[in-house]
This record gives structure tokens, sequence and C-alpha cells, in this order.
């Protein structure tokens, strides 16, 4: 470190802020939201998959409809997301899904923190108080 990094409070003046941050992997996805999109596309391959596969008689229909899901999720899903996330603090997706989980689903939001999360709603005072 140079000495022109330190303060003379002892501080340091230079922090990478990026050390931390997760790679863009694919279309502007993180691995993990890659991971995360392309299971629920080959989720809804396999949905569409199955009945295909019994009503052609054929069960390579089932693997063929995954990998299709699979591309079409990633190239749509990471556009999508892509978009979402312009401009956006970089926790602003995990936020984003805690707070609809905390909202519309409160039974699964203590399993992804969505109970630590305000969701109070009315209006907000930015006043002082009176001490009594």
């Amino acid at each position: 470190m140079a000495d022109q990094d330190i303060r003379p409070d002892g501080t340091v003046a230079f922090l990478p802020h990026r050390l931390n941050r997760h790679p863009v992997v694919v279309r502007g996805l993180t691995a993990d939201e890659l991971w995360v999109c392309a299971g629920l596309a080959a989720a809804a391959g396999l949905a569409i998959g199955m009945p295909l596969a019994f009503a052609l008689s054929t069960i390579a229909i089932v693997p063929t409809a995954i990998v299709l899901a699979i591309a079409a999720g990633v190239f749509v899903g990471g556009g999508l997301l892509r978009r979402m996330k312009r401009g956006r603090p970089e926790t602003w997706l995990y936020r984003q899904i805690q707070w609809w989980l905390a909202v519309r689903r409160p039974l699964l939001a203590s399993f992804v923190g969505g109970k630590v999360l305000v969701t109070r709603s009315g209006y907000w005072s930015t006043r002082r108080s009176q001490r009594p």
C-alpha cells in the first residue's frame, strides 16, 4: 500500500469496492442468477415435455424440451433481468424477492430472511417529536 493511500487519521483512502461482486457470466446474469434462471426454465421444459412425450409416444421429446427451454429461458430471462437490474444496486433483485415473499407469501418469508424487512404501509413522519 502506498503512503498516499493512508490519511492522517490512519484510515485508508483507497478501498476497492468491486472485489466481492459476483462476475457477470452470461447475458448480464451472475452465476447464481444463471442457475436460478436455468433451473426454472428446465422445470418449465419438463412440464411441457412430459405431456408431449405421452401424446407422441416418444421419450426423446422430454430432454429436447428441457434443453430448448433452458436455451430460451437463459436468452429471454437474461434480457429481462438485465433490463430490470439496470441502474439499480447490486442487491436489488434479492431484496425485491425478499419483499415480494414477505408481502405476498408470509409463511415463506422466514426462509429467505423476509421477516427482517420493513413492510409497513402508511405515512411516515420526518419531523422531530416534542419532548414531554
